[in-house]
């Protein structure tokens, strides 16, 4: 009955399309919010990467010590 009067389909599913629309926004929101963070990433020097690395414990004293001389 609902196919003769026009809303059987479109009143059912329409809602899909409002959900497709949303998850769109938000990956949209997402990926712009991503290419900032990799920008922000890319502008630090080589330096302040190793201060980061020895901060974490990725490297030790002697290692940080060895590799900030062969950055000057």
């Amino acid at each position: 009955m609902h196919g003769l009067n026009g809303m059987g389909w479109g009143m059912g599913f329409g809602w899909i399309i409002g959900l497709i629309i949303l998850v769109a926004i938000i990956w949209i929101i997402v990926k712009t919010f991503n290419q900032n963070n990799k920008s922000a990433q890319r502008d630090k020097s080589a330096l302040d990467i190793l201060k980061e690395r020895y901060a974490r414990g990725e490297i030790n004293k002697e290692e940080f010590d060895e590799k900030k001389k062969s950055l000057q």
